[in-house]
């Protein structure tokens, strides 16, 4: 409960700070709290008051003419030398006048030391002056580059989100298409096993509908998926292939993107089995240690060469897109070839 209201008061003041006249409201009031604890002059707590006001005002008048004219006119046009020159005559036109006003604020002081000093201290408030003026541009600057990077940012989430739905509407037509195949093929031999086919396909169509506009699903989930799939090539192919998938670890706790492992099952089946083999395997097994996800899938090869494997249509260039964007720098993808058989080793570090 307390941390609940720790919490709601600590998003109230962020976002209270967040607008501009009130954060800059707090710097400046802050400021002005510093110069009066480092004032230790004898003139009085209200003349040092008064005279510090007067600072604040030329000073909030140059930062702000910095601000609203120099930074957009001169630095933003890339006129450096021309930018560095005004910072220059600004400080220094505002140090004799604040100078004087701030003299006339000490007239009534019989304090000659603080006269003499201000006067004296001419260029080492120029310099001041100078300074502020220079850090205001550097802030300016800072900020604007962080709200370039957070719109960059949201930028590329939206594309990000917009590319992956775009890659999954790619997916989802070309599982079905193979998948209709199947089931064509067994109503022309008048199957039994055509209803099965079908009713595995629902489920299958059911978790594609609902699940794989989903971030991230269940591990559990994309596993039951995987055993529908092959257990449904399992009917078209009969003793025809041996299909097999071996899990080791317990799934629970991982979350994975959806439809992330069909492909590469679409692959091996279209190049190395259904092509002029009167005998083949698929095997696909599957890890999980440690939060990583080993996926190893094997398959034979067609008895014709077939390039295709590597290439993938749309489907394999899609699922390594997929990876690239939702996985990059933790996921590690290989897919060889020898003689007899083709591999493909991928490995996902989830956490």
């Amino acid at each position: 409960m307390l941390e609940t209201y720790i919490l709601s008061v600590y998003k109230k003041l962020y976002i209270l700070l967040s607008k501009r006249g009130v954060y800059h409201g707090v710097v400046w009031m802050f400021y002005m709290i510093g110069l009066l604890l480092s004032d230790h002059s004898e003139d009085g707590f209200w003349l040092i008051f008064r005279n510090n006001i007067i600072h604040m005002f030329f000073l909030i008048l140059i930062v702000y003419f910095n601000y609203l004219y120099l930074i957009p006119k001169l630095l933003s046009r890339k006129s450096f030398l021309i930018y560095a020159a005004a910072l220059l005559v600004t400080a220094a036109l505002i140090t004799p006048v604040e100078t004087l006003f701030r003299y006339g604020n000490l007239w009534t002081s019989s304090n000659v030391e603080s006269k003499i000093q201000l006067i004296e201290n001419q260029f080492s408030h120029f310099i001041l002056l100078f300074f502020i003026l220079c850090l205001s541009t550097i802030v300016k600057i800072s900020k604007e580059w962080l709200y370039q990077q957070t719109v960059q940012k949201e930028l590329e989430n939206k594309n990000l989100q917009s590319e992956l739905s775009f890659l999954k509407s790619q997916i989802n037509p070309h599982f079905l298409f193979n998948t209709l195949n199947s089931i064509y093929a067994l109503s022309l031999k008048k199957s039994d096993q055509a209803p099965e086919l079908v009713l595995r396909l629902s489920e299958m169509m059911r978790y594609m509908l609902y699940k794989s506009n989903e971030k991230e699903v269940p591990l559990e989930q994309e596993i039951k998926y995987i055993q529908n799939y092959l257990e449904l090539e399992k009917t078209r192919y009969g003793k025809k292939a041996l299909i097999e998938f071996v899990q080791e670890g317990s799934p629970d706790n991982y979350k994975v993107a959806p439809l992330l492992f069909i492909t590469f099952l679409e692959n091996s089946f279209k190049h190395g089995l259904s092509q002029s083999i009167s005998e083949g395997y698929v095997r696909c097994q599957l890890l999980l240690k440690k939060g990583c996800i080993h996926f190893h899938l094997t398959n034979s090869k067609t008895v014709h060469k077939d390039i295709g494997y590597f290439q993938g249509g749309i489907g394999l260039k899609n699922a390594q897109r997929r990876l690239d964007l939702l996985y990059a720098n933790r996921y590690q993808l290989n897919i060889n070839e020898t003689e007899e058989q083709y591999t493909v080793s991928l490995d996902i570090q989830l956490y």
